[in-house]
């Protein structure tokens, strides 16, 4: 484990408050990638703020509802981000299977978290997982790649995005970077989520239009998160989410600009 970390168990020790903005793809993809970890910062006291990227336009598997899949998919991550305790879902709008890290993308990265200030900020890992290409997604890279630029230099050089600073959102320098769905050979720490399971679980079973067999899906994430914990050492038949965990601004980051 690393130290310093701000896990989940330690926030409500915390005299001041907490702030998580967790990045996701596509509505869903924070659901199995991280929902855990998530209730068990919010169920501490920590103000916790999705932000989905893509509409999930091209996702579900029901011809009949391609004309409501958008507003499907926003109903069902609302109500997904409500049972683990998540107070706020932004929504990015790009179109799915065509997100980029293009400096249009960061600037709403840096515009979000300048408006919240999180403590952490999660995304999907950069990197590809060549044992898993499910999980590797372009988009899911273009995720992590446009919120890794985006936390630096971008949200903390006042000079980027000019207009983002003259609307009154100052330059913020984040602490912590949470990288999830990462190759194994990256990941760095694990969080025990057995006493979330059931949360997470709850926050999947909503995305009915991408996931019809709810059984098979519950069955899967289950075994990978006892497979995560027993990776970790942790005690038979926990539960664990697995992450790369980035010290952005740690007391002795020095400034690159």
């Amino acid at each position: 484990m690393l130290r310093g970390v701000p896990d989940p168990a330690l926030v409500a020790e915390r005299d001041e408050s907490f702030t998580v903005l967790a990045f996701g793809a596509h509505p869903d993809d924070l659901d199995f990638g991280a929902a855990g970890t998530i209730a068990a910062w919010a169920a501490g006291g920590a103000d916790v703020h999705y932000a989905v990227m893509t509409d999930g336009d091209a996702g579900g598997f029901d011809p009949a509802h391609r004309g409501e899949i958008v507003a499907m998919r926003r109903d069902e991550q609302r109500a997904a981000a409500s049972r683990v305790g998540v107070r706020e879902v932004h929504f990015l709008g790009y179109r799915d299977g065509f997100l980029e890290p293009s400096h249009e993308v960061q600037r709403d990265v840096v515009r979000l978290i300048r408006l919240v200030r999180p403590d952490v900020v999660l995304a999907m890992h950069p990197e590809r997982n060549w044992k898993s290409l499910q999980m590797s997604h372009p988009d899911h890279l273009a995720c992590g790649e446009a919120v890794t630029r985006g936390i630096y230099p971008a949200a903390e050089n006042p000079y980027a995005y000019p207009e983002l600073e003259e609307a009154g959102l100052a330059s913020y320098r984040v602490p912590w970077l949470w990288l999830y769905s990462a190759p194994e050979e990256r990941v760095n720490h694990a969080v025990d989520i057995t006493a979330q399971v059931e949360a997470k679980l709850e926050a999947i079973r909503v995305h009915l239009s991408q996931h019809p067999d709810i059984a098979a899906t519950e069955r899967y994430v289950r075994a990978r998160l006892e497979a995560t914990a027993a990776s970790a050492g942790m005690a038979q038949g926990a539960s664990a989410e697995a992450f790369h965990v980035v010290a952005v601004n740690a007391p002795e980051t020095i400034a690159g600009f």
